[in-house]
């Protein structure tokens, strides 16, 4: 399906998935979701976690130090500003529950799946839910392994893919640099020594759309 590096010391920059959908609706249907193998799963499981307000240190391991996050708030490029993400959440949202997903893509280097999280606020007694496309790009050196990390973290929640240009895009690296400044807790010094893992430059797109090498697929 997709033709990702097969060399792990390849930043992470490099194992990004691109895709347009038809419509906007990454509504998860469980009973058709493909079944994984058990440590696929318990990646997942991890993952699920994570989005969920319960990091731990060992969750945020899952990723590799030179890993990606890439949503439509944030772009975080190393794992170091990731467990500042994860670990924000908790004082952030009072909760935030996973409702359902569906497995949609289980292919070397790559799992995909629709997630369904809803997430309640802690100022604003609301609570909202969010239906988005999941798109993990797994690390060759340990995908065979009991433990698989992730070179690349997208969460995609509209048909379009992400550009990674202009003022949005300016923003979602700030925000993920600004939490790293506000964070104080040794769970997130226990990764800090990942800020200098290498980078490459932000690969840009001009689009979100087809043009914008993000081909259209039906997910």
């Amino acid at each position: 399906m997709t033709n990702l590096p097969k060399d792990s010391s390849v930043p992470g920059e490099q194992f990004e998935v691109r895709q347009t959908h038809p419509t906007e609706d990454y509504t998860p249907d469980p009973s058709k979701s493909l079944k994984l193998s058990p440590a696929r799963q318990r990646l997942v499981d991890d993952i699920i976690a994570l989005y969920s307000c319960e990091p731990t240190i060992e969750r945020v391991k899952r990723y590799t130090p030179d890993c990606v996050y890439d949503d439509q708030f944030v772009y975080a490029n190393d794992r170091y500003k990731m467990a500042g993400q994860w670990f924000a959440l908790p004082k952030l949202f009072k909760a935030s529950k996973n409702e359902r997903y569906q497995i949609v893509v289980d292919e070397p280097g790559i799992i995909q799946f629709r997630n369904e999280q809803s997430w309640t606020f802690k100022v604003i007694p609301k609570t909202a839910t969010i239906n988005a496309l999941v798109t993990l790009s797994l690390d060759p050196a340990t995908e065979n392994s009991d433990f698989i990390q992730v070179k690349y973290h997208k969460d995609q929640a509209n048909d379009k893919d992400y550009s990674h240009e202009g003022l949005g895009f300016s923003f979602k690296k700030w925000q993920a640099d600004q939490v790293m400044k506000h964070m104080d807790s040794p769970e997130v010094a226990e990764f800090e020594a990942d800020k200098g893992a290498a980078k490459e430059a932000v690969n840009t797109y001009g689009s979100g759309a087809a043009e914008g090498d993000a081909p259209t697929k039906e997910l």
